[in-house]
């Protein structure tokens, strides 16, 4: 979940919101806690890969299944292009090169490429990989937070003001940016030893940790940092302002090995939706593979790594990431959905995660995913619409399954 939106959300939301960005932060966390329990009540149903599309399936039948698989997987390739266009962006602070030319080739290629190979060797060398990228992207921030907590002045809180247009609504999408993510956890759930327990408890250990870090982070850069909302490196800036030119340095590595860990992670979970689907009889048979030694679907890791290389030579960061954050809102929508009928399907298994309340979250989840889709650009969800009915077609071609759902 903490990727590139923590160092793009503090000065975007100030931009838009001035000091009340600090309450927009928290409330988004509690917002996308809502989506976040239907997934985890959702996870402890399954044991399989596939994530959103699974829960959709098994919930609405395959055709409304398929469009929410397809859909997710979109937004994975949306994300991992649009991730490493941004990789390369975060590395052109320090190296110029890095935005055109051969050097954006290889700022682009070599880091993708890896993450694959990391990938397809196994989810352990996957797992050990994520854990590294996660101290090092997170210990920044900590850093941050824990120096310039107290240097935070209240005057200069006061004192921000919002210079652009579209308040709240405006920034519905950033801030939903900023913690997407989450759903990724339960993709390889056929790899885990224990997913019924181990999915819903990362999925909540994920929110409460995430939510407060990015408030935390939102108040440092709020009370460090005079005009934050017109700063294009807001957590750079602020930290050279109270660490020194240091701090300036770590917290710009920080955001570059904060989207290289997001892209991992993406790298490791978008593929799994792909396997899923054609184990189901969407797409080649040869997708539906695992490979004999690593046991794990390097076909679908090494497809869906093909098709992003391209889209993040030649897109811009923002126009992907938009465009994955949309996408994303069809899996929300079909696991919030879900989740009444798959109670009434399965009942309480023991072990099992309910969320307290009958439908209330899950209507409330559902609410809220309308509510996001209502504040995107016209030119997303035409972009949307025009995948779905793509979606549509290619579900025509359904070949004999291979799997059976859950």
């Amino acid at each position: 979940m903490i990727g590139s939106g923590v160092y793009l959300l503090p000065a975007a939301a100030a931009a838009l919101l001035g000091p009340a960005s600090l309450w927009a932060v928290a409330l988004a966390g509690l917002a996308v806690l809502l989506i976040v329990l239907c997934f985890a009540e959702a996870s402890t149903y399954f044991e399989e890969a596939g994530s959103g599309y699974l829960y959709a399936r098994a919930a609405f039948g395959d055709f409304v299944g398929f469009e929410v698989g397809w859909m997710t997987w979109l937004a994975r390739v949306a994300s991992v292009s649009s991730l490493s266009a941004g990789f390369a962006q975060a590395v052109s602070y320090w190296w110029p090169g890095a935005q055109q030319g051969s050097g954006r080739v290889l700022t682009v290629l070599l880091p993708l490429l890896l993450l694959t190979a990391i990938n397809v060797a196994g989810v352990k060398a996957s797992i050990r990989t994520s854990v590294v990228l996660v101290a090092t992207k997170v210990l920044p921030l900590l850093i941050f937070v824990a120096g310039g907590i107290w240097m935070v002045s209240i005057e200069t809180v006061r004192a921000q003001t919002a210079t652009e247009s579209g308040g709240l609504t405006g920034a519905a999408l950033l801030l939903l940016y900023a913690y997407a993510g989450f759903e990724n956890t339960a993709a390889p759930a056929g790899e885990f030893r224990r997913p019924r327990h181990d999915i819903p408890f990362a999925l909540l250990a994920q929110i409460s940790l995430v939510t407060a870090l990015y408030v935390l982070v939102q108040w440092v850069v709020l009370g460090t940092l005079p005009e934050a909302g017109a700063s294009s490196t807001p957590l750079a800036d602020a930290a050279r302002g109270f660490l020194g030119s240091w701090g300036g340095w770590m917290l710009t590595v920080g955001g570059a090995v904060s989207i290289l860990g997001t892209n991992h992670n993406t790298v490791l979970a978008g593929p799994r939706y792909l396997f899923a689907l054609a184990r189901d009889g969407y797409g080649p048979s040869f997708l539906a593979r695992v490979h004999p030694r690593f046991q794990t679907p390097a076909n679908a890791i090494l497809l869906q790594s093909a098709i992003a290389i391209p889209l993040a030579l030649t897109g811009s960061f923002y126009a992907l990431a938009a465009l994955s954050v949309v996408a994303r809102l069809v899996t929300y929508l079909g696991t919030a959905a879900a989740v009444p009928v798959l109670r009434r399907k399965h009942g309480s298994p023991e072990g099992h995660f309910r969320m307290p309340g009958g439908p209330a979250i899950p209507i409330a989840a559902s609410l809220l995913a309308l509510m996001f889709a209502a504040s995107a650009q016209a030119e997303n969800l035409i972009a949307a619409a025009v995948a779905l009915a793509v979606g549509a077609v290619l579900y025509r071609f359904r070949r004999h399954s291979s799997g059976t759902p859950g």
